[in-house]
């Protein structure tokens, strides 16, 4: 369990400290729990509370009896206090969501792409859907505390550009950061959406049990969001998590790398319907047959119910040789297509992973679905800006000298 400290340097942590514990507790805390879980003094304890409160971050919510002595009051979270907008740019479909400080999505839509795709074009046309989304939810403008944009890397970390993802062509060298803050007026994080999707996963957690875990993000490409000791893994750049290249089945499709059987490729929803032998999906939107896959694979087809047994087979590999190397509590599953495949595939991974020989494992690992749903990249973009702002992590105990 993080503690604070009672030292005055280290205040600001100390705030966003007891505010998670507020947040992971629905049912609200009184100062004395607050004070037990986070070691604080109750005049250290009383200032904090003090200035969430008055920032409306916080609010009292009752008084509960428990024991001898007066009623304490709980301490419960605003959630409407702040708020903020996620943008996942995706091959598919590009998706937008405004989240609360819960986690709660209180508005979702679709942006249209301009029918001319310059770098401008893209850039304005995602300032306008932050525009609409933010007036249709009704949301004051200064309790939005920023757009989080989550795509595919790689891309550049500092400087908030997308380089030259290999799914999104027309984003090739765009400085989203800049570009959209420019046009919106709005701070703008931009990051890889396997990250976004871990960090979107942990706001969730209301356990705080995500410490070690990664989440296998299966969409148009396919990668892993990675987190130690609570804490999204970024790597040197920014651009950790790329797993596309584990090979997992030495017989599997050729891949453009120039090996065979890589997982990108050999899970890649358009190469599962060739296998299943049916038809190119039309117009690159391949969810109606995806969704045609699982239904027949369920009727009882063996084809396609083979196909996705191999699949899962495959994703499973890729899981436990990646964490023969990070040594993970929990790997979660989440994103549009497994969304759509978790039915089949879900009980073939978690078998696989358990006794897969490859696996050096000396505990049970915890594979489950993702709590947020399709969405959970666009969600965990907004989630950075809420992590950004409020999340509890040591460094901020760091002083400049």
């Amino acid at each position: 369990m993080r503690t604070g400290s009672n030292l005055p340097a280290v205040g600001e942590y100390n705030q966003t400290l007891v505010l998670d514990h507020i947040r992971r507790s629905p049912e609200g805390l009184s100062r004395v729990e607050l004070s037990a879980r986070t070691g604080l003094s109750a005049q250290t304890l009383s200032n904090v509370t003090r200035r969430l409160a008055d920032e409306g971050l916080i609010v009292e919510a009752g008084k509960v009896i428990s024991g001898p002595g007066k009623p304490r009051t709980l301490l419960k979270l605003a959630p409407r206090s702040r708020f903020a907008v996620g943008v996942h740019l995706d091959p598919v479909v590009d998706t937008i969501v405004v989240v609360d400080m819960a986690g709660e999505v209180i508005a979702h839509d679709e942006i249209g792409r301009p029918a001319l795709s310059t770098p401008a074009g893209l850039v304005d046309a995602v300032g306008a859907a932050v525009d609409a989304i933010v007036e249709r939810a009704g949301i004051p403008r200064e309790l939005v505390l920023g757009v989080g944009v989550a795509a595919p890397g790689p891309f550049d970390a500092r400087g908030g550009r997308l380089l030259d993802p290999p799914l999104l062509p027309e984003w090739h060298n765009v400085n989203v950061r800049e570009d959209l803050g420019a046009v919106t007026g709005l701070p703008v994080i931009v990051e890889k959406d396997v990250t976004a999707a871990m960090v979107g996963e942990m706001w969730f957690d209301r356990s705080d049990a995500l410490g070690d875990a990664m989440f296998l993000y299966y969409g148009a490409g396919v990668g892993v969001g990675l987190a130690i000791a609570g804490a999204p893994v970024r790597g040197r750049t920014g651009n950790a998590g790329g797993i596309a290249h584990v090979i997992v089945d030495p017989d599997g499709p050729p891949c453009a790398c120039g090996a065979r059987g890589c997982l990108g490729v050999s899970i890649e929803p358009r190469v599962l319907l060739a296998e299943a032998g049916y038809a190119p999906a039309a117009a690159g939107d391949t969810r109606p047959d995806l969704d045609r896959l699982v239904r027949d694979a369920r009727e009882g087809e063996e084809g396609p119910a083979a196909v996705l047994r191999r699949a899962g087979e495959r994703i499973a590999r890729a899981l436990v040789v990646t964490n023969n190397l990070i040594d993970v509590d929990e790997v979660v599953l989440g994103g549009p297509v497994w969304e759509r495949l978790a039915e089949v595939l879900g009980d073939v991974v978690a078998e696989r992973v358990a006794v897969d020989a490859a696996s050096t494992a000396t505990r049970e690992i915890v594979v489950r679905r993702s709590r947020v749903g399709a969405d959970v990249a666009a969600v965990g973009a907004a989630c950075l800006m809420l992590d950004g702002a409020f999340a509890a992590r040591p460094a901020r105990m760091m002083i400049a000298l």
